[in-house]
């Protein structure tokens, strides 16, 4: 029996788009719903299922950035820890929706009408045992004409302007540890200083490059260069260590699989 996840944060639509598929498709075993991104990464985690639906606009994390984040990391300890094929849901014009196209990637377009569904249904169909899922480059590739085609001119994040006591300071990218924020700030942490910015994590994702910078919870994401080792407490629950750094930095559920094979 095929399995999937939906993943949508408007609870009216979620609960139309639940009920479409139900009736277009009986065989398909909904394992899961999420409101949000991360709770979405969390059940295609728990569930390994055949197809992911997910919103591209989500609070948390975009639809976009969860299926980054899982593909760039599939094959991680010599696991294929991706084997969920991605559908994107959009209420992207048609203009951008060639972006999709190009990239032979998988969609479906608001509103949700049983002919659009219909259509959908069919190529997942043909998708059960087929081709594999989406590898991250193609995810980027499709990033990338999203961008060009929804926010033109816009540069990769190379510089990040913070403060350092009453000082404005660039501190290029690469020189950064990790990204730490709180209700207010997020702390930008390099191996020589501590500076505070007022840009969202949710934010930055959007600029980073993910085979660089691995989201590892809601509020962090840390340099993949910078990490020195995972241990585990007694809980189980997974820290990172930080080189040059005595803090440790937590590893929420929904990103534990970066570290499973560790």
């Amino acid at each position: 029996m095929p399995t999937a996840i939906l993943a949508e944060d408007e609870p009216i639509l979620l609960a139309q788009l639940k009920a479409k598929m139900t009736k277009l498709w009986p065989e398909l075993d909904i394992k899961a719903t999420a409101a949000d991104g991360e709770e979405a990464l969390a059940a295609i985690t728990e569930h390994e299922p055949d197809f992911a639906l997910l919103d591209i606009q989500m609070p948390e994390m975009t639809g976009i950035e969860v299926a980054k984040h899982l593909a760039a990391h599939r094959g991680v300890g010599g696991v294929d820890t991706l084997k969920t094929h991605i559908i994107f849901v959009t209420a992207y014009d048609q203009y951008a929706v060639e972006a999709f196209e190009a990239g032979a990637i998988d969609y479906v377009l608001k509103p949700y009408t049983d002919e659009r569904l219909a259509a959908t249904v069919e190529r997942l169909k043909s998708r059960l045992g087929a081709q594999p899922p989406a590898p991250a480059q193609d995810l980027d590739s499709l990033m990338r004409r999203l961008a060009e085609k929804l926010n033109p001119g816009a540069e990769p994040l190379t510089w990040i302007k913070a403060s350092i006591g009453q000082q404005l300071r660039l501190i290029p990218v690469e020189e950064v540890l990790y990204f730490q924020s709180d209700e207010k700030y997020t702390v930008v942490m390099t191996p020589e200083v501590e500076a505070l910015i007022k840009t969202p994590i949710k934010e930055l994702l959007e600029g980073l490059d993910p085979k660089k910078f691995w989201q590892i919870h809601r509020s962090t994401i840390v340099a993949a260069k910078a990490i020195e080792a995972v241990t585990r407490d007694f809980r189980g629950q997974a820290q990172v260590k930080i080189k040059g750094r005595k803090e440790l930095l937590t590893v929420s559920r929904p990103f534990s699989h970066l570290f499973k094979q560790m």
